[in-house]
């Protein structure tokens, strides 16, 4: 079968880049998609099992850190174009043990931009998507928003790691002349999302009548963004952006930590036929964490106006749809958090 582009796209098992994934493999059947993923804890192939037959899809499993791995890919599937997503992405986690992030999202990032480098001969025909945060801008004070010319100003290992990852993004498009774009998103929420990250761990905890852990005082403020419309800003930024320029995606939804909450425990209560307020009552406030950013919000007006994106469900539709879809999955919650689950799939993919 031939294919107009064969399009690697990294981290493709992962929350959103599932997402991403389905929607290139769905829409253009004309695209080798070609999922690359380490099958870390967050990698799930479950996460694909509606697409896995595609004709226009294949996965390997592999490290973006293993130099070799990348160039045998590649070379046996005649990349076109990289859409990069495999990340480290949890804070916690980075003040755990950052490291792991360096690695993964600075030298992982710098391996992949080297392969496609020394693979592109004519730099005209390729595109390399590299898929960042808005935390690589530090944090918002109670008014403003982040723009695609904001100061980098990060605060944890994690957004160090990412701001690292674009910097040596940009390095290669002026030094080199590798056809890049950027896009810097708020924080995803929706299907598929591994149970660490606010949204699905309260809705879980919530299930389980466990308690429900907000830093502080619940007062940082987050953009909140449907993961399926952002799957869409990537694939118009991948298809219509400029070269050399990075895009802000955002969710135009701006809410407190403990406002979500309370939020959420209202919407389960109510699905789950719990006199309203139950839920409300395991909220357990913890110490904060460190460096813990006040704000983040995103200026979207680039993407926009630029490229015609605009996000298609409001937070309380999307939130909607997202417990929905956690009330109907309760054995992916359980077998993805399962560590005999992501052993076999370690052992299944190491093996071959």
């Amino acid at each position: 079968m031939t294919f107009d582009k064969h399009i690697l796209v990294t981290g493709g098992a992962g929350f959103i880049g599932s997402h991403v994934v389905r929607l290139l493999v769905q829409k253009y059947p004309n695209y080798r998609i070609v999922n690359l993923d380490k099958l870390t804890y967050a990698g799930n192939l479950e996460n694909l099992t509606d697409i896995q037959e595609a004709p226009n899809y294949c996965f390997v499993h592999a490290d973006i850190c293993d130099q070799k791995a990348i160039e045998r890919v590649f070379s046996d599937y005649q990349i076109t174009d990289v859409i990069h997503l495999a990340a480290e992405s949890h804070v916690d986690r980075s003040i755990h043990g950052p490291m792991e992030f360096v690695l993964s999202n600075v030298v992982g990032t710098v391996k992949l931009l080297e392969v496609a480098r020394t693979s592109w001969s004519n730099k005209s025909n390729h595109v390399f998507h590299h898929i960042s945060t808005d935390e690589v801008y530090g944090s918002l004070g109670e008014s403003g928003f982040f723009n695609e010319s904001s100061p980098y100003d990060p605060r944890s290992p994690y957004s160090a790691s990412k701001a690292s990852s674009d910097h040596f993004v940009r390095a290669y498009y002026h030094t080199f002349g590798l056809p890049i774009k950027i896009s810097n998103c708020s924080n995803n929420y929706g299907s598929h999302q591994f149970p660490e990250k606010l949204i699905p761990l309260m809705i879980h905890n919530i299930i389980e009548n466990k308690p429900l852990p907000v830093y502080g005082k619940g007062d940082n403020i987050r953009d909140w963004l449907w993961v399926e419309d952002h799957a869409k800003a990537i694939d118009t930024i991948f298809h219509n952006g400029e070269i050399g320029h990075s895009y802000n995606i955002g969710g135009l939804n701006e809410w407190t930590n403990l406002e979500l909450v309370n939020f959420l425990c209202k919407c389960m209560d109510e699905k789950l036929g719990r006199e309203i307020g139950t839920s409300a009552n395991l909220i357990t406030h913890i110490e904060d964490r460190a460096g813990h950013d006040k704000r983040y919000a995103i200026d979207a007006s680039k993407l926009c106006s630029a490229l015609g994106w605009q996000p298609t469900v409001s937070f309380e539709q999307g939130l909607d749809l997202t417990i929905d879809w956690y009330l109907s999955n309760k054995e992916w919650v359980k077998k993805v958090t399962s560590g005999a689950y992501q052993r076999y799939y370690q052992k299944m993919y190491s093996s071959k």
